[in-house]
């Protein structure tokens, strides 16, 4: 079997109205299945699958009155666990360079924060946030990959505290001295 990308990321929400209102009016992104599913143990869950590009999927599940099934989680991934929001992230193809830049400005002027453009090396890409406090990201490649970069060596160097700011959240060296 030949790799074919993939179908489908689920994720979790907390408020699937907001997310959907995000992901419809600000990404452009097509619901394209719908789902209330009944739990036999008591509550519902809602479920939505919106189309990224290429029939690659994104899809979103609020748990309504499910038992053992927290009210209250965080759904950001990153903050919950308590690392930088750069380690799980999720990244849409923008096509082109104009293309990326025209995503940020139409980002923006939809009152949401997005970075500067960020050259690395290989590709280009702009950040910013879900409601639900996920990172995501617009990218495109500058240039074919090649054997040197499927190599793994040292390329850069980053702050970890610039890292975890970006997160909305305090390393953990830093929390430990305002304790």
């Amino acid at each position: 079997m030949t790799n074919r990308g993939f179908s489908h990321i689920g994720l979790s929400t907390l408020d699937l109205d907001k997310t959907r209102d995000f992901y419809e009016s600000v990404l452009k992104f097509k619901a394209v299945r719908c789902d209330i599913l009944k739990v036999k143990e008591g509550g519902q869950i809602r479920h939505i699958f919106f189309d990224t590009g290429r029939d690659q999927l994104l899809a979103f599940m609020e748990a309504r009155g499910v038992p053992d099934v927290p009210a209250h989680y965080e759904a950001g991934i990153n903050r919950g666990l308590g690392v930088p929001s750069a380690f799980y992230h999720f990244a849409f193809e923008a096509g082109s360079e104009a293309a990326l830049v025209e995503k940020r400005n139409e980002l923006i002027a939809r009152g949401v924060e997005v970075t500067d453009v960020v050259d690395h090396d290989w590709a280009k890409s702009i950040y910013f946030k879900d409601p639900n406090g996920l990172q995501l990201e617009f990218c495109c490649f500058t240039r074919n990959l090649n054997d040197d970069d499927a190599r793994l060596q040292l390329r850069n160097e980053v702050s970890i505290r610039r890292m975890y700011m970006n997160a909305g959240i305090q390393s953990p060296a830093a929390a430990a001295k305002v304790s």
